[in-house]
């Protein structure tokens, strides 16, 4: 097994034995053998160690930060920007612009009549959004809509 590694994780899951982390950067799964009281949707900037004898499982070590990533839907119209940009772009086409600030806004152009379907689809995905956020350093996702456009917008 590979020694210590160092990362931005997100908590996928976790019990009152074990918690399960995601390296954000690679995809790599680490299974804690113990839960250090971390909760799902928790991103942890830290160092994990293989756990003796065996090196299956993983303990963390060091926390150098570790925030929570909220994930909610806006009842607020997508900016003006975001809907330019959708203006620009063919139905399923993505753009992704950086935010003034931190964080990054993702823009979706949607026929009119899958735009409610589009934005559950987005929220469904709440692990690929929580593991963005984490790689973003940010602890916000929120997402908006109006008919053809949907807004992503991953805030600090």
């Amino acid at each position: 097994m590979s020694d210590e590694k160092t990362g931005t994780f997100l908590a996928t899951a976790a019990d009152d034995d074990s918690a399960i982390l995601t390296d954000v950067a690679d995809g790599q799964v680490h299974t804690l053998a113990t839960n250090p009281d971390v909760t799902v949707g928790e991103a942890i900037e830290g160092t994990v160690t293989p756990e003796p004898p065996l090196e299956v499982a993983w303990r963390l070590t060091d926390v150098t930060d570790r925030w929570t990533i909220s994930v909610e839907e806006s009842a607020e119209a997508p900016t003006t920007l975001a809907r330019e940009v959708a203006a620009e772009q063919a139905v399923g086409e993505l753009t992704r612009r950086e935010r003034a600030g931190t964080g990054e806004v993702h823009v979706l152009t949607v026929s009119e009549a899958e735009t409610e379907s589009a934005v559950a689809d987005v929220l469904d995905d709440t692990e690929g959004l929580r593991s963005r956020a984490a790689r973003l350093g940010v602890a916000r996702v929120v997402v908006r809509s109006e008919p053809g456009v949907v807004s992503v917008r991953y805030l600090p």
